[in-house]
Order: C-alpha cells, then structure tokens, then sequence
C-alpha cells in the first residue's frame, strides 16, 4: 500500500492539521470583521442622532402666530392691552415655546441653536425699527412739498406757504464740490504715503492724527475752519461757502486717508515685485499699478466719505451761515445749504408754522436720498472697476 493510500485510510487524519494550521488567519478574519460591523453601526447611530427628529420648515411661523394670537386673546380677556406689552410677551412667548418644542423633538444642542438664532433674528429686526420708522416719517412728512417748485424757488421775500430749498440745494452741492476737490488730492497722497513710503516717527506721527482727526467733533471742525479765515479775512468776511468747504475737508480727509490706506494695503505684493522686476521705478509703480488695481475702492471711499459731510449741520451753521437766495459765489459772502435750511425752518418757524414743517420735512427726505443715491453709486462704481481676476 502506498503512502498516499495510507494517509487516506488513516481515520485520525481528518484535516485538522491543515484546520489548525488556517485557524489564526481565519480568526484575524473573522475579528476584523466584527470590528467593522461595530464601527458601522455606531457610525449608523451617530448619524441617526445628527438627522432624526427635525421640526419641519413652518414650526417657527406657526409658533410665533400661535404666540401672537394666544397673548392677544388673553390681553383682551384680562382688559388690559397694549401694544408694547403685546409684543413684548408674544416675543418672549415664541422664544420660550419654540425652544421647549425644539427640545423636545431634536435634542438640547439643535435646541439651543434655534434660541441663539432666534436671538439673533430678534436683534437685527429691533435695529431695523428706528431706521423704518425714521424713513416711514419722513417719508410721510415730507412727500407734500417734494415738488419741481420745492427745487427751484428760493425763500428770498417768501412768508407762508410758497418758496422752496433751491438756494440750499445749490449751496450744498457747491461746498460739497470744494470739499471734495481739497480733500481727496490730500487724503489719498498721504494713503500713498503711508503705505508705499511711511517709516519712522513721521509716519507715527501722521497715522496719530489721523485717528485723532476721526474722532474729533464736528463743530470742533467748524470752529477752526472759522478761526482760520477770520485770521485771513477778518471776521466780517470769514462767513462764506470756503469756509464751510473748509470745514467739511477737515471731517473729509481722515475718512479718505483710511478708506485709501486699506484698499492700496490690499494690493498684492507681487505686482509690485513684478514691476520693479521689469525696470519700472516706484513712483510709476504706483501710478500705473497700484492705484489702477485699488481704484475701485478708493472710489467707493470717497463717495462713501462725501456722503459722510453732506449732511453735516454745526460746522456749516458757523462756516456759511445761511441766507435766503440763491448765491453761487464761495467765496462772497454766506451760502446756504441744505442741512441748515432744514435747521432754520424747523427751529424758527413762521406764521403759521406748518408751511415751515413741511419744508423742513421734504429738506430731511431730500438728505436722505442724496445719502442713499450717494451709497448706491459707490457701490456700484466698486463693482464696476473692481479688478477682474478670473482667467479666460
């Protein structure tokens, strides 16, 4: 009988040895195995904690009715509503429900998510009260005189109901024109400077006043800009439209300065060191590249900054003065402007009084929309000369 033959014959030979020999593999196996299907299904748990239990997309509106109508129907059973306190508790109502119901169906941390987004919501739309009740009003106030008439006619022998803020619409345009044509030159040479040349005590000490000159007053600003042409011309003549121009470049060109300074420190590096690489010198450097890539900004800056001034009051009250026709001369004798009209015909009204109120009210809506056109066109001077760094 041959070997082979024996081997088969043998009963004590089953394969153990060969079982034996596959066993530690097949244990390694069979551990990984259940190792994975652990981490799967405390995977499968994990992300059934993350995704069940969600409040569906009208829960926060019906809350918020539901609040809304229970405290009124309560406040009219009790006698004693108002619409402060009506608001106050349907606001504290909603708050407390919509996290007690969030709680309840998704867990305390989506829970407390809801409440600090709801906070958040809450604050926002308190900021938004006084801005749309300051637009509703004047809006509303100033409507009736916003007319062709209202533009165009002065107050020159007006008493009553008749005459317009043409001479102040016009005043404030021509100081806001000088102001600017002073204050942008200066503000953005010294942005330059600060960024591309600035080192040392002197660039401190320019960087100091600039934050100072942010801060100060407005009248402070008024006062100097009087000071310094009654200096120059005598206090009889220190009252005139320069002056105020004058006034609202001091407010004007730390704005500018700051805006210019942020958007030139915005340029990449790496334009700068690509043209002095081709032999360009500094001063072209910064003509033909650094300002062209920042103009965008510095634009909206300065519109932004214009904005800022053109409605200041108190500097041009001392500077300009205020008279009742129109005079298109900065520079000979006092010019009114806008702020100031609204001002004057609010503070010392007529006989009878509303014709000035309704002047005063369509002054403040007429600053408004010089303010918004103003914001707007900055905006879109930003996007339409922004640079365009997508590669075709």
């Amino acid at each position: 009988m041959s070997t082979d033959q024996l081997i088969e014959s043998d009963p004590t030979h089953d394969g153990a040895g060969d079982e034996s020999a596959r066993r530690p593999g097949a244990r390694r196996a069979s551990s990984q195995r259940e190792s994975d299907a652990v981490q799967f299904s405390d995977a499968v748990q994990f992300s059934d904690s993350l995704t069940a239990g969600h409040l569906p997309p009208f829960t926060a509106i019906g809350l918020l009715v539901v609040c809304v109508v229970g405290v009124f129907l309560v406040s009219q059973l009790a006698h004693s509503f108002s619409i402060l306190s009506w608001v106050v508790i349907s606001v504290i109502a909603y708050l407390a429900l919509h996290y007690v119901v969030s709680r309840s169906v998704e867990g305390r941390r989506r829970a407390f998510d809801r409440f600090a987004r709801d906070l958040v919501t809450l604050a926002f739309l308190l900021a938004l009260v006084p801005l749309v009740s300051l637009i509703w009003e004047t809006v509303s106030q100033g409507a009736a005189r916003f007319d062709w008439q209202f533009f165009t006619k002065s107050m020159y022998g007006v008493i009553g109901d008749d005459g317009g803020a043409g001479h102040a619409v016009q005043g404030t345009l021509i100081v806001t024109a000088i102001a600017t044509l002073i204050s942008v030159p200066i503000g953005l040479l010294t942005a330059v400077y600060l960024v591309e040349y600035g080192r040392g005590k002197l660039a401190s000490a320019i960087t100091l006043l600039i934050d100072v000159m942010t801060g100060i007053p407005s009248i402070v600003a008024g006062l100097f800009a009087y000071a310094l042409f009654v200096l120059v011309v005598g206090v009889a003549n220190a009252t005139m439209g320069i002056t105020g121009a004058v006034a609202l470049c001091v407010l004007m060109i730390p704005y500018i300065v700051r805006s210019s300074e942020e958007m030139l420190q915005l340029v990449p590096k790496s334009l700068r060191e690509a043209s002095y690489a081709l032999g360009v010198p500094k001063w072209r450097t910064i003509l033909k590249v650094v300002i062209p890539t920042a103009l965008s900004g510095i634009v909206s800056g300065v519109v932004l900054g214009i904005a800022r001034v053109i409605g200041e009051t108190a500097p041009l009250l001392i500077t300009a003065g205020f008279v009742d026709w129109k005079n298109p001369d900065p520079v000979n004798g006092a010019m009114a402007t806008l702020p100031v009209f609204v001002y004057k015909q609010y503070m010392t009204p007529g006989v009878p009084q509303a014709p000035y109120y309704a002047r005063a009210w369509t002054g403040a809506l007429t600053l408004i929309l010089i303010v918004m056109v103003l914001n707007l066109l900055g905006r879109l001077i930003a996007a339409r000369f922004a640079p365009h760094t997508s590669r075709k």
